[in-house]
């Protein structure tokens, strides 16, 4: 009897020996991914560029669960602001838009409290603070990973944006391809320059900034809008479409200057 039982005891083990080795070796690996983690974080491009994804992150977070303003309560908002009013608009949609809030709500809403005129141009100035900050915390924080890690097509896009115009900016700006403050922060980590960026980002958003302004003034005063305030806008679509076309016949032929220059 008891050598009768002695196979069933080791084909029992034999069934459960590779599932039990299985999840030990998985929960082997654990550690080493851990460990694998606190490596790369101690090195400071990895930790500078993780903390950057954090704090959008929780940008984008806070923007889901942010209350939205009381449309009715907008119009009167300018004067209990007083004197203040145009730090308040300019300092206060600069930290919005940084904080991803997209520019064409915050332009909307600050042409419904100041008019389209006085919106529009506190938007500018907002806008213009806001992408040199994003510029700013992405260069400080992002740069360095990107250029140490990227290969290959991203590498070539990043020698793009480092030799990009004023033109290729506005070409960007008006790609719908995510919202202001996002697309700041991204030129930040690559190594495109300053002053291009920042004319740029002015140029590609004036249009759009009269028109939106001009929709949020009419949303709460539609009597008192000069609709004229939205000749900008149109002359923007005019301008992005030719801009677009100008900046795909500019990479066109760049790869074919390329391949001319190269040796055989």
């Amino acid at each position: 009897m008891g050598h009768r039982g002695a196979p069933v005891a080791t084909a029992g083990r034999d069934l459960v020996g590779p599932a039990a080795g299985r999840t030990h070796r998985g929960a082997d690996r654990q550690p080493a991914v851990i460990a694998r983690v606190r490596r790369l974080l101690r090195q400071r491009s990895v930790a500078r560029f993780a903390v950057l994804l954090v704090v959008l992150g929780l940008f984008g977070l806070a923007l889901l669960l942010a209350p939205r303003p009381d449309v009715a309560r907008l119009p009167g908002l300018a004067d209990r602001l007083g004197a203040l009013a145009p730090v308040a608009a300019i300092g206060g949609g600069a930290l919005l838009m940084v904080a991803l809030v997209p520019r064409t709500a915050v332009t909307v809403v600050w042409g419904a409290i100041f008019g389209p005129l006085l919106g529009a141009g506190y938007m500018l100035a907002a806008a213009l603070l806001a992408a040199a900050a994003g510029f700013a915390v992405g260069r400080l924080l992002g740069r360095e990973f990107v250029a140490e890690r990227v290969r290959g097509r991203l590498a070539r896009l990043d020698r793009w944006f480092t030799r990009q115009s004023v033109l290729g900016v506005i070409s960007v700006r008006l790609i719908p391809i995510g919202g202001f403050g996002l697309v700041s922060y991204g030129y930040g980590t690559t190594g495109a320059r300053l002053a291009p960026f920042l004319l740029g980002s002015m140029l590609a958003s004036a249009p759009s900034a009269f028109g939106y302004a001009a929709v949020g003034a009419a949303v709460v005063s539609p009597d008192e809008v000069n609709w004229l305030a939205v000749a900008p806008a149109g002359l923007g679509l005019v301008a992005a479409l030719a801009l677009g076309a100008r900046w795909w016949r500019a990479e066109r032929t760049l790869p074919a200057e390329e391949s001319t220059r190269s040796p055989l």
